[in-house]
């Protein structure tokens, strides 16, 4: 019989592994776990508060599954309240071997395991959550799931840093896009919040020329385009194309649909503004821990009104002085300052206390304030500052409040630590959204144009 070449064996032994790579019923058998593993460490106690939702509370790591054959491998990391996983929910899902989870994340698995920050409620704030990995091949797994080892997450909320007393989460979607944060790169994406309708969603967003979809988890692995632009939210479907302003974005998961409508609330008036004839009106921001809409500002004597979308369609002023919003009401007299005022809309009032207002100052801006007021910033949870959208040219800027040299952040080291009377920081010239976290000591500078 005829030996086969070194070069026969070769290509046998080759088209025998592709045919049975191409066959229908490839068997995948789960090998010993041992690996298959979490390989991070974990503190003894998470410390949660609203403040600090949006940091980084866990990143998960974990050793690589192996199912007999080589193959494509999905991990999904599971969080459990009673422990047992019976009752599992999804956190993230990857193809890669470690998953982040935010605080914000941790706080609404702690909610959901009954956890409250009421310091007046009988309900606990401290208590524990299991989370685990799953790994399967193919698309959705089966009966040779492997899963990891279970870690214990031992959680404390602080008070004043649960869902606030409207329950109001931030929920896994946001928006990205070449409209709002450069398709990821400049930015988280823009949060979306719980409604008191089950699956709907509602963000605040300012978005600039550009497009956007809707995404979990600021990753690709589940996100929503639209195919027709007909209001119909389809799976990796076309980007969405829009125009730079203030919105407010509905997701309806139920029904599968989305909204895209003109919205923002500002202070008008001779106290700002000069009744819009001196440039548009001071930006209210969302407070999703109190449902309530906020803005830092430097007022003068003068009078102001609340008005919706910079225009006299929907405005309230305040008929009797007595705080309360009344529509199409009264002027409202106030006297030079700086000022954080509040609109609760829920209720009917508002309130306007002095206090300090955070802003940027600098050759990049204002020319340290001689051509002109620093850009302000609004506190929207406690020691969080935000401001959007705020444009910058070449040169350097600090932080500092109610336009005086007082109290001022720079940046010593250029790491994005808040230095009190730090360093300048350097900037490029464009547009951007910026954060100031003071109870961390850092700061965001996101550039979107």
């Amino acid at each position: 019989m005829k030996k086969l070449s070194i070069l026969g064996l070769f290509i046998f032994a080759l088209i025998s592994f592709n045919s049975c790579e191409t066959e229908d019923d490839v068997v995948f058998t789960t090998q010993d776990p041992e690996g298959f593993v979490f390989t991070n460490s974990t503190i003894d106690n998470y410390i949660l508060s609203q403040g600090t939702s949006s940091n980084l509370g866990e990143r998960f790591t974990w050793g690589s599954a192996d199912f007999g054959v080589p193959t494509n491998t999905t991990y999904e990391l599971q969080s459990s309240v009673s422990g047992d996983f019976t009752d599992a929910s999804v956190v993230s899902s990857t193809t890669g071997n470690e998953i982040a989870m935010t605080i914000g994340e941790m706080m609404a698995v702690a909610t959901e395991a009954g956890l409250d920050n009421d310091p007046d409620s009988p309900a606990p704030n401290t208590g524990s959550f299991s989370v685990r990995v799953r790994a399967y091949a193919g698309d959705t797994g089966g009966a040779n799931d492997a899963f990891s080892n279970t870690l214990v997450i031992n959680v404390e909320l602080l008070e004043g840093s649960g869902t606030g007393s409207s329950g109001i989460m931030p929920s896994t979607w946001g928006v990205v896009g070449s409209g709002y944060n450069d398709w990821g790169n400049a930015g988280a994406d823009g949060q979306f919040y719980t409604t008191d309708q089950a699956d709907v969603y509602v963000a605040y967003v300012t978005l600039i020329d550009g497009a956007i979809k809707f995404r979990e988890n600021n990753e690709w692995v589940n996100d929503f385009g639209d195919t027709g632009a007909d209001g119909t939210l389809d799976a990796g479907g076309t980007d969405i194309n829009v125009t730079a302003g203030d919105y407010k974005i509905t997701l309806d998961l139920g029904a599968n649909t989305y909204t895209i409508e003109d919205f923002t609330w500002g202070v008008v008036g001779s106290g700002y503004n000069d009744w819009g004839n001196a440039g548009p009106d001071a930006k209210f921001y969302y407070d999703y821990t109190t449902d309530t809409f906020k803005v830092g500002v430097r007022l003068i004597d003068g009078l102001i009104k609340f008005r919706q979308n910079n225009e006299w369609v929907t405005d309230f002023g305040d008929v009797g002085a007595d705080g309360t919003l009344d529509a199409g009401g009264d002027d409202i007299a106030v006297t030079a300052g700086h000022y954080n005022i509040t609109l609760d809309f829920n209720n009917g009032v508002y309130t306007i206390e002095a206090g300090d207002v955070w802003g940027i100052v600098g050759s990049a801006y204002n020319n340290w304030g001689s051509d002109g007021p620093d850009f302000a910033l609004t506190q929207v949870q406690p020691d969080v500052y935000v401001g959007d959208i705020v444009t910058l040219i070449d040169g350097a800027m600090k932080f500092r409040a109610n336009n005086d040299w007082a109290a001022d952040f720079g940046d010593t080291g250029a790491d994005g630590t808040l230095d009190a009377g730090g360093d300048d920081i350097t900037v490029t010239a464009g547009s951007y959204r910026v954060k100031m976290d003071v109870a961390n000591g850092t700061y965001e500078l996101n550039k979107i144009q």
